[in-house]
């Protein structure tokens, strides 16, 4: 059957495009809350930069390399390829009702798919950016972050989400929409730059609190506004399993802020406002690789266990002593992992039945371990490729352009040092305040 143009489907991906690239300014606001004052636009900039660099790779070899075979039965399941440089010869013309440019059975363009996608390898290495906050040279992580999506997160799309990638294909991983790709590639990597980059002076001893918490809130809103378009968005459909899928976000989002909240109570004997806005990202990070493939009671389960085992989590710096400034490995490494790993418990037959790639049922529901186990697979092959090659460029980089700006510069403030600048005009409110008293 010959694919036709499908303009529902078509209007929803390029919808939820748009809400996977609002997410990439949520997480500049989420992080630039937890940040200090002197390190806020620093932590904007290194989160907006990623869209501009990200972009430019991505058109120039970026979607030919992640899914350039991807409408080929026989391609190659490591690499797709280099034919569609420039984006040229994605199709035999560009026109909206010719079959070539459909993306597979779906309907929807392939550039429509070329977007959505390009939004994933947005926000990626941008998470990365949470763990060496206050202490990072711009041009460094300009330099990085070209280099990761390079080396990194375009081969492990190609992996994951290519209907040739061999985790999809021969492992039969199920990864709806990023919990390995995204999540524990990210955690990964953030893990390594952490490790190269170092300690921020001061990391234990000196105050590092929060400078905005309502901006931390503002931020964990519109991610979780954006992360319907990220999860909803990859059905590539307007239909049942988008709507299943946006279901089971919203829940495991909220069950993940009680499962916070009471590890909190637990630990510290108090709820915070960070701690509710952490919960509810660490739950939509575990049911990213789940959404499609859990009902909605295996969302409340899987959001919950993330939420509760990600607060414990983010003391593992303090256990293995490395800094990871606003706890990516935490809630992304680990979340992404507990979701990716939860597949294979909670992994339902109707909701399996929709994936292609030979993917089995849960342990709970009488699957045995051999899901359980290909997800484990999966999630260790990216983790480990992951941070070995980010930890070689991270080194790479901070031996060429340096990655660490200078321990004066820190002591300054990233903001003043690296772009000039400082988010709050404190002289002049005083200045201010002086004359109308006077």
């Amino acid at each position: 059957m010959v694919a036709t143009l499908n303009t529902g489907n078509t209007a929803w991906v390029l919808v939820s495009s748009a809400m996977v690239l609002l997410m990439t300014p949520g997480l500049a606001f989420f992080y630039g809350g937890m940040v200090r004052a002197k390190s806020v636009l620093n932590m904007l900039m290194m989160n907006f930069i990623c869209i501009a660099v990200v972009t430019v790779a991505w058109v120039l070899y970026g979607w030919s390399v992640a899914f350039g075979n991807a409408n080929d039965a026989k391609g190659n399941g490591f690499w797709g390829t280099l034919a569609q440089w420039g984006m040229e010869n994605i199709s035999s013309g560009i026109a909206s009702d010719s079959h070539a440019t459909l993306y597979g059975g779906s309907g929807v363009p392939i550039f429509a798919v070329a977007c959505f996608q390009l939004m994933f390898a947005i926000i990626t290495p941008a998470l990365i950016s949470g763990a060496i906050a206050d202490r990072t040279k711009f041009v460094g992580w300009t330099v990085y972050v070209a280099a990761w999506v390079t080396f990194i997160y375009f081969p492990v799309a190609h992996w994951v989400f290519s209907p040739n990638g061999f985790i999809n294909a021969d492992l039969h991983v199920m990864d709806f929409a990023g919990g390995t790709a995204v999540e524990i590639n990210s955690g990964a990597g953030a893990l390594a730059c952490a490790l190269v980059v170092g300690k921020r002076i001061g990391h234990r001893k000196d105050p590092m609190r929060p400078h905005s918490v309502p901006f931390v809130m503002l931020g964990a809103a519109l991610l979780w506004f954006g992360w319907f378009g990220f999860n909803a968005g990859s059905a590539l459909t307007s239909g049942g399993q988008a709507s299943v899928v946006f279901m089971n976000t919203q829940i495991a989002g909220c069950t993940a802020v009680f499962g916070w909240l009471i590890a909190e109570k637990i630990q510290h004997g108090t709820f915070t406002t960070i701690g509710a806005a952490s919960g509810a990202v660490a739950g939509l990070v575990a049911i990213t690789a789940s959404a499609a493939s859990v009902s909605p009671i295996g969302a409340l389960a899987v959001g919950l266990i993330a939420g509760f085992v990600c607060c414990y989590a983010v003391n593992l710096k303090n256990h293995f002593d490395f800094d990871d400034s606003l706890d990516v490995v935490g809630v992304h490494l680990v979340g992404g992992l507990l979701g990716t790993l939860l597949i294979g418990l909670f992994a339902a037959p109707g909701e399996v039945a929709g994936f292609t790639n030979g993917a089995r049922v849960g342990l709970f529901y009488g699957g045995g371990f051999e899901q359980l186990l290909s997800q484990a697979e999966g999630a260790g092959i990216v983790f480990a490729y992951s941070f070995v090659v980010s930890f070689i460029l991270a080194k790479i980089v901070n031996a060429t352009v340096g990655l660490r700006v200078t321990a004066d510069a820190e002591i300054i403030g990233v903001d003043q040092t690296e772009h000039a600048e400082t988010a709050y005009d404190f002289g002049g409110l005083a200045s201010g305040h002086t004359l109308v008293r006077g």
